[in-house]
């Protein structure tokens, strides 16, 4: 049985940090304007950062020494938490202190990446409260917090959000257990929000097994589902076609450069459009990132500082 690397989750995963509450209505922010990005013929490469330890940016610093274009089309930002407030009893939006620095710093942290040509998503991960996707008890509290998460998305100029069901602890706090209704109501409201927007999904956890409810099956709302299980193969169980899936997950610096490259060549030989990365850190990981870039596209990878 594969263990999930979990040190991704060491500190996004606990809440020191103050809270922020999103105000509906807030005014959006405007995001810069894409420049045409160099034509890459291959999979979708993702990058999740966790930003507790790393700078988003430096999903920006590579690119294919074949081209120029840019190694990663997307790149995550580990993570957003869903909180539990047991005043009100009702999931909201957090972000520790690190998440909300990128944010507050979009012009700096998320807009360079964007003017590339890069997609910037947040991920929203369970936290150790009770509150998870698949445990709303009412389509308007789903619905609520699809619209908190829909007003984080124009409010910093987003892409779009990633879900990661995990750490939620259903039953802490007095909440309830997974329920086959609660994920299929979040997702349908923030589609129905974030038109033209990314929303991806970490395919683990009780809300991942829930997509179907009342007759709607919201596998076609999401752009992208992936492995979560870095070093592996696993094909994600979402009716999405192969271009939106990725089998595919490695951990830079971690997972070998062989099975990386594997992996890729798989990717490419079985017809599927996407490649998961998880800790793009600060260091140069040329070596390692070209593993996989001479299997997707045909080219070495050149890191610029």
């Amino acid at each position: 049985m594969f263990t999930l690397v979990r040190s991704r989750l060491r500190t996004a995963a606990v809440a020191l940090s103050a809270v922020v509450a999103l105000a509906f209505g807030g005014t959006a922010a405007t995001g810069a304007s894409a420049a045409p990005a160099a034509v890459k013929q291959g999979p979708t490469s993702v990058a999740y950062v966790e930003v507790n330890n790393n700078s988003v940016r430096n999903v920006g610093k590579y690119t294919l020494a074949n081209g120029g274009g840019n190694v990663f089309d997307v790149a995550v930002v580990f993570a957003a938490n869903i909180n539990y407030d047991t005043g009100t009893k009702a999931a909201y939006l957090h972000f520790n202190e690190n998440v909300q620095r990128v944010l507050d710093n979009a012009a700096t942290q998320i807009r360079p990446l964007q003017q590339k040509g890069i997609k910037v998503v947040l991920s929203v991960l369970g936290n150790h409260q009770g509150a998870g996707f698949a445990n709303f008890p009412s389509q308007q509290q789903a619905s609520a917090f699809a619209r908190q998460l829909s007003d984080a998305v124009a409010r910093y100029g987003l892409d779009g959000i990633d879900f990661d069901d995990e750490y939620a602890d259903y039953g802490n706090n007095g909440t309830g257990q997974p329920n086959d209704s609660s994920f299929v109501h979040l997702v349908t409201a923030l589609r129905a929000n974030l038109p033209g927007k990314i929303i991806s999904l970490y395919n683990i956890g009780p809300a991942a097994s829930r997509l179907s409810y009342g007759g709607v099956d919201v596998s076609s709302m999401f752009d992208y589902a992936w492995n979560p299980y870095y070093g592996t193969w696993q094909v994600p169980r979402v009716a999405l076609p192969k271009a939106k899936l990725s089998p595919a997950a490695v951990e830079i610096g971690r997972t070998s450069r062989s099975t990386a490259a594997d992996l890729a060549r798989r990717t490419v030989g079985e017809g599927y459009g996407v490649y998961l990365t998880y800790n793009l850190d600060g260091a140069d990981r040329s070596a390692d990132v070209s593993a996989f870039t001479r299997e997707l596209y045909g080219s070495d990878a050149v890191y610029t500082p």
